[in-house]
């Protein structure tokens, strides 16, 4: 089997809820993430490709009927490449990539592109089906932006907890203080400030037409402990998890460009990673916020490498106690140092539009490799209902350095 590699990775500005994209349709901004990834490869026949792959979580209202397909359309691909739409949640976009990986090492194609896109914003309001007309009693809108909803009976209910009571429970066991999770959630923002003040994301962010935004709307630069300690829990009167220590609700897109390494000579361009490895776990679902441990273990196997060989991490900040959790357990195992996870802030600061995501740090990882001249990195993401994902990449150059 050929190796796969990832060539470019963009996305657009992450807005909040509510904010700069309100207006914008999902299906939309996904187009302008791909036809802003199309754009910088000008000498790419989209013809060529040979695959769409896209990710998304909700696929309830204007996202609905393969998105993949409809954002593929809107950017302007041709009509003959297919497309797909994939749903793991908030790994959704990762999952798309890992899946294009694949197509890619099989040889079924040289060229696919991946990618995700969410507008939790948009995400509609809906009502179950009665079974017949004209019910006589009440019946609620279900909101379809975050969790679980219309829950199958049969279901236990310690499976079905929100997903902020989960990571309490999660505090409860790992015993990790409401301070040290405002402690990283303030080194969120401050990072990822700083990221953007120094230019570090300008080159994987890309603009949606007729919308000012440039930057990602959540980050808070003058965010801090004492600030943040001044926050009520969000999900138990006595809880540890606020708004300011969790993710917040977010709209935005990803895009991947991914191939073999033969595709150089079509795409006009050198790759600047491989994909090395992938990872994907399962437990008991109120757990989901530990499972990136298990699944960054099993990418690093399949990489043939351990932790002593990563130099960056990208880890979704879904809620900074499973953030601390997944990290201290890495430590354990031998992560070199937790300096070396989301030096350019995370999730917490830069927000999760869910099916987003999963492209975002594996594009934030790329790009960390290369500005600082390492091998080996991690992203990793957990996702509701029990499960995650993660990929290694290792850096083309410094690849071709080391065998030098």
């Amino acid at each position: 089997m050929s190796h796969a590699y990832l060539y470019d990775a963009v996305r657009t500005p992450f807005g909040r809820l509510g904010g700069a994209f309100a207006d914008v349709r999902p299906d939309d901004l996904a187009a302008a993430a791909l036809r802003g990834l199309l754009d910088r490869h000008p000498d790419l026949d989209p013809a060529l490709v040979g695959e769409l792959v896209w990710g998304c979580a909700n696929q309830a209202g204007e996202d609905n009927r393969n998105v993949g397909r409809m954002a593929g359309l809107l950017a302007g691909l041709p009509t003959s490449v297919p497309a797909s739409t994939v749903n793991r949640l908030c790994g959704s976009s990762l999952d798309a990539a890992m899946a294009a990986s694949r197509v890619v090492e099989t040889g079924d194609a040289e060229i696919v592109l991946a990618g995700g896109v969410e507008s939790m914003t948009r995400a509609p309001w809906v009502l179950p089906k009665p079974s017949r007309a004209y019910p006589a009693g009440n019946v609620t809108a279900v909101s379809t932006t975050l969790g679980w909803r219309l829950v199958n009976e049969a279901m236990p209910t310690e499976w079905t907890v929100s997903l902020g009571e989960a990571n309490e429970q999660l505090h409860e066991r790992v015993a990790i203080s409401r301070e040290r999770q405002d402690e990283f959630a303030a080194r969120s923002h401050q990072l990822a400030a700083q990221a953007w003040d120094d230019g570090f994301y300008a080159p994987l962010v890309v603009a949606v037409p007729g919308v000012d935004l440039d930057r990602d709307e959540s980050v808070r630069p003058g965010s801090s402990v004492d600030k943040l300690a001044s926050l009520k829990p969000s999900f138990r009167p006595d809880g540890t998890i606020t708004a300011g220590n969790a993710s917040p609700l977010s709209d935005g897109a990803s895009a991947l460009l991914i191939g073999s390494a033969a595709a150089a000579a079509a795409i006009g361009s050198e790759p600047v990673a491989r994909i090395a490895g992938r990872g994907a776990h399962a437990l008991d679902p109120q757990d989901f916020g530990i499972a990136p441990v298990e699944a960054a273990e099993q990418a690093l196997r399949r990489a043939g490498i351990g932790w002593a060989d990563v130099a960056a991490v990208e880890l979704n900040e879904a809620f900074a106690v499973q953030s601390l959790a997944c990290v201290d357990a890495w430590t354990e195992r031998g992560l070199p140092s937790a300096d070396v996870v989301n030096t350019r802030g995370g999730a917490i600061a830069v927000g999760h539009p869910l099916g987003a995501s999963g492209g975002r740090i594996l594009s934030t990882l790329a790009h960390r490799l290369r500005t600082d001249d390492q091998r080996y990195g991690v992203a990793a993401i957990c996702i509701g209902v029990g499960q995650a994902l993660a990929v290694v990449l290792e850096n083309v150059s410094a690849q071709s350095a080391v065998e030098r």
